[in-house]
């Protein structure tokens, strides 16, 4: 995409924003009364503005442990402000920066303000920029949901995950285009740099639990393989510790073989739509309520891309208190999407984009967390998770509110090459518990332990799952 084209496209899409926000004028509130927080969760919430920062001290089993910092700064009002009981806040500004030990980065930048000056729109704009050179990559069908296998050798299969990780490190004969001798460390491995604008708002209807969004998203990607580069490597026999170039990765080798497209990467210009329906009673720990979307993104050349696909996600979360303790919730969620386009390219397979917040899948800390990021991956998937959010203590320091609770979980998915197959067949399962802290509400602080017949995996970070 040119850079007058991307000039054209921002211009427009502010405009049609700022147009919409100041032509609407204050409504009578109806729309968002549905929203009312608890009384218990309202006596917490602080006025004014303020800001949060933490360390950013993350653990993935992708990404490696994360070093930064993630802020936000929120403006809440006053009480008196017709608001305030309703909006978890009335404007958010989030910058989160991290450098993670497998030589990732991420810097990103996030606007968020809710039902703007009392109006019926939600304007949202968000900025990415990072490198990742620890992609994992499995396959991209229904064939991933077999056991483990080398990409040298398919043929034998590993049960657990650490079984295969020993098996890709022996050096082993090359192949045709390979060294004489390689290992397969990095062979399942893959770098992404992307640099993402999107910009989006949503408007609320009748009274409120329904809204429209539209967006428009542009993003530049690129994509590098590790064939040739000198990775770790054990002798087959006395398993003593080498190095030795690393063999053709996966990624490679199906790109060759024309089951994927987008290896090369380029330009994405994206047009998002969705239609949601939502009577949470506070977004970032919600104690009741439901949400349910379906999205839809459209990219094509016609718009600037690069590429062609369309993708469609459902997603349905629902909420309830138990009568049990201080702060008890039954949380779950369902999701279902499929990706249309004979050429869509695979990068698209590895996350279902939602309004609330992209989800990767299948497998990893948002979708399965007993399994490794990207593990099934195909055209179609289902999932779903459950959670009991226990809270078990409230504490107060200073100006500062804490809720300390566990969140015991249990995870479920599949994948398909076509959206008509997707049943209840080759189901995967992961279960496990977690820890979680409440900071003013508004920042969750979660440690999940999720464990699968394959793997056992930790994760540290900033965020409700769903």
């Amino acid at each position: 995409m040119s850079k007058k084209m991307l000039r054209t496209w921002l211009t427009a899409s502010f405009g049609l924003l700022a147009s919409g926000a100041f032509a609407q004028q204050v409504d009578s509130l109806s729309f968002i009364r549905s929203k009312r927080m608890s009384d218990d969760d309202l006596a917490k919430k602080r006025e004014g503005r303020f800001v949060t920062g933490l360390p950013d001290l993350s653990s993935d089993p992708v990404t490696g442990v994360g070093f930064g910092v993630k802020t936000n700064i929120i403006w809440n009002g006053n009480r008196d402000n017709p608001l305030f009981a309703y909006t978890p806040y009335l404007m958010r500004l989030r910058a989160n920066a991290a450098y993670y030990t497998s030589n990732a980065r991420e810097l990103t930048l996030s606007l968020d303000v809710p039902y703007y000056k009392g109006t019926r729109w939600r304007y949202r704009l968000d900025f990415k920029a990072q490198q990742n050179p620890a992609n994992l990559y499995f396959g991209s069908s229904e064939a991933t949901l077999g056991r483990l296998r080398l990409p040298s050798n398919p043929g034998v299969t590993f049960a657990t995950y650490a079984e295969y990780d020993a098996a890709r490190k022996a050096l082993r004969p090359g192949q045709p285009g390979e060294a004489a001798e390689v290992t397969d460390a990095l062979s399942n491995r893959f770098r992404e740099t992307e640099v993402m604008l999107n910009l989006k708002a949503d408007y609320a209807l009748g009274k409120g639990k329904w809204r429209v969004m539209g967006g428009y998203e542009i993003q530049h990607l690129s994509y590098a393989t590790f064939q040739g580069t000198k990775a770790e490597a054990t002798l087959p026999v006395t398993g003593q510790q080498t190095t030795a170039p690393n063999g053709t990765a996966l990624l490679r080798r199906d790109a060759q073989q024309g089951l994927i497209f987008g290896l090369d990467g380029g330009w994405v210009s994206i047009i998002q739509a969705a239609l949601i329906h939502d009577t949470r009673d506070f977004e970032p720990d919600p104690t009741r309520g439901v949400y349910f979307e379906a999205a839809n993104e459209f990219s094509s050349p016609v718009i600037g891309s690069q590429f062609s696909f369309n993708k469609l996600f459902f997603q349905g979360r629902a909420y309830r208190k138990l009568p049990v303790g201080k702060r008890t919730v039954l949380a779950g969620r369902v999701g279902v999407g499929n990706i249309f386009g004979k050429e869509a390219p695979f990068f698209e397979f590895q996350d279902q984009w939602s309004p609330d917040g992209s989800i990767n899948a299948l497998g990893g800390r948002q979708s399965l967390r007993g399994y490794r990021a990207n593990r099934f991956l195909a055209r179609s998937l289902a999932f779903a998770n459950a959670e009991l959010r226990i809270r078990l203590a409230d504490v107060k320091l200073g100006k500062q509110n804490f809720g300390l609770g566990v969140a015991p979980f249990a995870d479920a998915g599949t994948v398909r090459d076509r959206w008509q197959d997707l049943g209840f067949r080759d189901v995967r399962f992961s279960y496990g518990a977690g820890a979680r802290i409440a900071w003013n509400l508004s920042t969750i602080i979660y440690a999940d332990y999720g464990l699968s017949k394959e793997d056992r995996l930790f994760y540290f970070g900033i965020g409700q799952n769903f």
